[in-house]
């Protein structure tokens, strides 16, 4: 049997190669970049649904799948809560919303949990996202009313401890989406989206792990989270996927002395819906070039989600699309592959705690440009004191403070309210 030791350093290696090669600019053997790629974003409807709600992770650049089990591995990765130093914990966050578009949008989370013995542990969070104050108008911009969209999200967790180092979990939820307040558009009647989902989760931990002498603890997350039914707004529109998606997670504590303990995690990140295949208008009819039909079923679309991307179509010395014989059209060679790997995203960061007293943060998260462009850099911090905790996270924009997420403020308070 292998040595804790070696456990930990090969998993690292092969997440950390995995990383790179996803940041990699050319994929091997075909000299294709990323600017060579078409802007090609994957969007979902109920997107409030992924948004990072706590400060911990949300001040290590979003790779929280791996991290240390609090009450909010609700959201992360709840078969981490078999591994909670703590019975229990309740968390109360607060986050200011697209701060650089408008005042009034807000994210709120309250999540808690409780270990019943050493198998079984229940855990359970509420998300509420407001949207601020809307007024809606006609097509002659004439007022109709004024409205508070908003949406929330309930969630029960389980989590079940398989062996020492090995624990599963499982989420329920329910998610409610009303953004029109019933408004009847074009004698189109609108609803709220409604929305039954699940979180699968699975966790290994190693509290035994060394990285050379120093000794720590190692922690293997894996997530799949929101899967669950599409989701439309009327009778007549479109049914979309919510953000179903797949996270792997590695982290390493590593404890120096009594008073200094350092934590470096890493996530790769991704969507399991599908990728837009490219379109174009011959004749009056919408002509698939290249890609595949997202109009599929959930399980199909987790699968597909891996080998559906478009790509770049191939054209001649007149810009114009190369055809094939059997009518389909030329993609670049390299071009799908390239795609593929521009949809995961990657997290990484690392925390520092003293004496479990102060605890910095410092992360970077990164998202291809063609799929979103979501590049920022996060600091936090944290004060504990007895059973309470004050979680308090920065994040600033990569590209800019032209980005809507520049300068977004995250807070989290935490009440301890079981022993060790």
């Amino acid at each position: 049997m292998k040595s804790p030791r070696l456990n930990t350093l090969v998993l690292s290696i092969c997440l950390i190669f995995v990383a790179q090669n996803a940041f990699a600019q050319p994929t091997s053997g075909s000299g294709v970049t990323d600017n060579d790629l078409q802007l090609n974003t994957i969007t979902t409807s109920l997107p409030f649904m992924a948004i990072t709600p706590d400060s911990r992770a949300g001040g290590m650049g979003d790779a929280g799948t791996a991290l240390s089990a609090n009450s909010t591995s609700v959201y992360w990765n709840t078969s981490l809560l078999s591994f909670a130093k703590q019975k229990s914990e309740v968390s109360l966050s607060y986050t200011p919303w697209l701060r650089q578009l408008t005042n009034d949008i807000h994210l709120s989370y309250l999540a808690g949990y409780k270990q019943l013995n050493k198998v079984h542990s229940i855990g359970g969070a509420l998300r509420y996202f407001s949207l601020g104050e809307i007024t809606f108008t006609d097509i002659n911009g004439d007022v109709l009313r004024d409205d508070k969209p908003s949406e929330f999200e309930l969630v029960g967790a389980y989590a079940f401890r398989l062996a020492d180092r090995f624990s599963i979990g499982v989420n329920g939820k329910f998610a409610y989406s009303n953004l029109t307040g019933g408004l009847t558009v074009a004698g189109v009647n609108t609803k709220p989206g409604v929305v039954g989902a699940a979180d699968l989760s699975f966790s290994y931990f190693n509290d035994d792990a060394h990285i050379g002498n120093t000794d720590g603890t190692y922690t293997f997350g894996m997530t799949i989270n929101n899967i669950g039914n599409k989701v439309s707004y009327s009778e007549l529109s479109r049914r979309d996927f919510i953000p179903m998606n797949l996270k792997i997670g590695n982290s390493f504590l590593a404890e120096f002395d009594e008073y200094n303990k350092v934590t470096f995690s890493l996530d790769l990140q991704r969507l399991l819906v599908p990728t837009p295949a490219i379109y174009k208008l011959i004749d009056g009819d919408f002509v698939m070039l290249a890609g595949m039909n997202g109009d599929v079923g959930i399980i199909t679309s987790m699968m597909q989600s891996f080998y559906d991307a478009p790509g770049v179509l191939a054209t001649d010395e007149n810009g114009d699309y190369i055809q094939n014989t059997d009518g389909t059209y030329q993609v670049v060679k390299g071009t799908r592959l390239k795609e593929e790997l521009a949809e995961i995203n990657i997290a990484a960061g690392a925390e520092w705690w003293y004496s479990d007293v102060l605890a910095l943060r410092g992360g970077v998260f990164y998202e291809n440009k063609n799929k979103g462009n979501r590049q920022f850099l996060n600091l936090g911090a944290s004060l504990k004191y007895n059973m309470f905790a004050i979680d308090f996270s920065y994040l600033a924009s990569l590209n800019g403070r032209q980005s809507p997420l520049a300068n977004t403020l995250r807070f989290t308070l935490r009440l301890n309210l079981g022993g060790n």
